[in-house]
Formats: C-alpha cells, sequence, structure tokens
C-alpha cells in the first residue's frame, strides 16, 4: 500500500512539473502565437479574449459620450422649442461620419453657442473642422477632427479630440456672436472700385463658419481672396487657435498657426482704398427666414 503511494505522488509531481514548464516561456522560443489564421478584425484585436456574447451587443448598455464630446447631449426639445435651420451644406450623416454630433440635434439655451469653422483647401482632400461650444453653465469646449475625405467609404487617416476649455475661455467667444461678418453676404466677390476686373481665384482654401445660437444659425463662407478671408480673421483666428495645441498631427496642418494678421491687413487696405467685398451672384439661396442687415441710407439704390 505504501509502495502505491509512493508512486501516486512521485507521478503527480511529475504531472505539474511538466506542466509548469509548458506554462514557463523557453530560452529561444518564439513570439506567442496571435489570433487563429482568418478570424475577423474584431475577434483579432481582442485575442486572445473572447469575443462579445451576439445579445449583450446589442442590448447591454454602453458608457456614454465623454462631456467635451457631447457638452449638450441628455436634452430634449422643451415646450414652444425648435431647433435652428442649419445651412452650411453639411448633413447631419456627414458629421456623423466626422465623428461630430450634427449641429441640426443641437438643443441650445440661453446664451449659449456654438462657432464652427471647417477648412478646405482646394488644392488638397485633407480637410479639417474646428468647433467651439459655449455652454450656459460658463463651460466652453473644443472638438477639432481632420483626415482625407477622398476615395474611401470613411474619412480616411481620420483623427480628432475633444476637449474641454480652460475656465474663462466663454466671454472671448460668446462676444464673437454679434461680430459684423455674421450680417454680411453669404459668399462675397472683392470689388477693388474704379473698374478693376475681378480676380479669380484657381487655387486657395475656403473657410465654411456657421454660427448657432437659441433658435437660429448664420453661415458664410469666405475663400481664396485674401482680403475676402480677412473679413472672417477675428473668428478664425478664435476658433482654430482654441483647436491648437491638443493633437500633433492637427497641428502640423497648421504650419504658421491660427495668424489671419496679413488676411486681415488685405481687407482694412481693401475698404481704404475705396474697395468692397460685393455679394456673389452665384451664391446659393438663404436658410428660410434669414432676415439680411439693412442697407446703410449710402449704399441704397438709386442715391
Amino acid at each position: 500500500m505504501r509502495h502505491r503511494l509512493l508512486i501516486a505522488l512521485a507521478a503527480g509531481a511529475l504531472t505539474a512539473a511538466a506542466a509548469a514548464e509548458a506554462q514557463a516561456p523557453r530560452r529561444g522560443a518564439g513570439p506567442a502565437a496571435g489570433p487563429p489564421p482568418g478570424a475577423p478584425a474584431a475577434e483579432a484585436e481582442i485575442w486572445p479574449f473572447p469575443p462579445p456574447d451576439p445579445k449583450s451587443w446589442w442590448e447591454d448598455k454602453w458608457p456614454p459620450a465623454p462631456e467635451a464630446a457631447d457638452p449638450l447631449g441628455g436634452r430634449r426639445l422643451g415646450r414652444g422649442e425648435r431647433l435652428a435651420a442649419i445651412d452650411n451644406g453639411v448633413d447631419a450623416s456627414t458629421y456623423r461620419l466626422w465623428g461630430l454630433m450634427p449641429l441640426q440635434w443641437q438643443v441650445l439655451r440661453g446664451n449659449e453657442t456654438v462657432i464652427e469653422v471647417w477648412v478646405r483647401p482646394s488644392g488638397s482632400v485633407r480637410q479639417s473642422v474646428a468647433r467651439v461650444t459655449v455652454r450656459r453653465d460658463g463651460d466652453a469646449f473644443v472638438s477639432a477632427r481632420a483626415g482625407l475625405a477622398c476615395c474611401e467609404a470613411g474619412i480616411a487617416r481620420r483623427v480628432g479630440f475633444d476637449r474641454k476649455l480652460p475656465a474663462g475661455s466663454a466671454q472671448s467667444f460668446l462676444a464673437l456672436r454679434d461680430h459684423p461678418l455674421w450680417n454680411a453676404p453669404r459668399e462675397v466677390r472683392v470689388d477693388e472700385g474704379g473698374g478693376a476686373a475681378e480676380a479669380v481665384c484657381v487655387d486657395g482654401t475656403s473657410y465654411d463658419l456657421t454660427l448657432l445660437v437659441p433658435g437660429r444659425s448664420r453661415s458664410v463662407r469666405r475663400a481664396c481672396d485674401s482680403a475676402e478671408i480677412g473679413e472672417a480673421a477675428d473668428v478664425l483666428e478664435a476658433v482654430l487657435g482654441a483647436a491648437l495645441g491638443h493633437e500633433p498631427r492637427i497641428d502640423v496642418i497648421y504650419g504658421k498657426g491660427a495668424s489671419f494678421a496679413s488676411q486681415r491687413r488685405m481687407h482694412q487696405d481693401l475698404l481704404q482704398n475705396g474697395g468692397r467685398l460685393k455679394p456673389d451672384p452665384n451664391t446659393r439661396a438663404q436658410p428660410p427666414g434669414f432676415e439680411p442687415a439693412p442697407v446703410a441710407e449710402d449704399a441704397a439704390p438709386g442715391l
């Protein structure tokens, strides 16, 4: 009996030693085995963990988006409230493709404000967008995205971030609500006066700017000509400046920073020399309910 017990203990010890040796890394052994050949990308990414239960994928609660990604999230329209009509050429599906909450769904109250800028170079498919949201509690947030908007089903190489801005940032953006840009024509052409021929733009960058406040929005485009872009310099510097310094892959797009001083100077020179920015006759129609700025008496027709 004792002899059989010793044999059993010895066999158990050998089995445990063999198991330990199998689990311990061997000197000179290759890397750990990866996922099985042909494994779906979703399973390969979480290997060696098991894939989620198919039913729980659809039924379990997921964590909400971070506050900075959706500062106005979780709201419902109250009695008498209405969503603003967004007419900046970006539909809700495009916003979702870029990973941004659509402006069409935003419910703003009080003095809340959203200012958004799309940057589109004419000679490149690399686009970027920056958005600043000011909430009624005084907090301000910035979101930005950049990517290649061409030739693939999604936005290629898309990068982005959502951040809360430092305390006290809101006031500078609230002041931009009353900027003259929002009462200017949607699209313009440079008229240098004196019968000079209009410049033809063949290469440059377009900036689509949108102001969203409770119940209404306003969108303008400034493109190509420096004097034209200079009219929007204050807004561009504020929004794009807030978007820099968070993501190096976005910062590198703006090698010269967010300064539009030269464009602002060109716009000022245009006005001082008798020129103006006149409405582009080929611009698309204004959204329903838009009220144009009153015409100054000295600029009224027939005077």
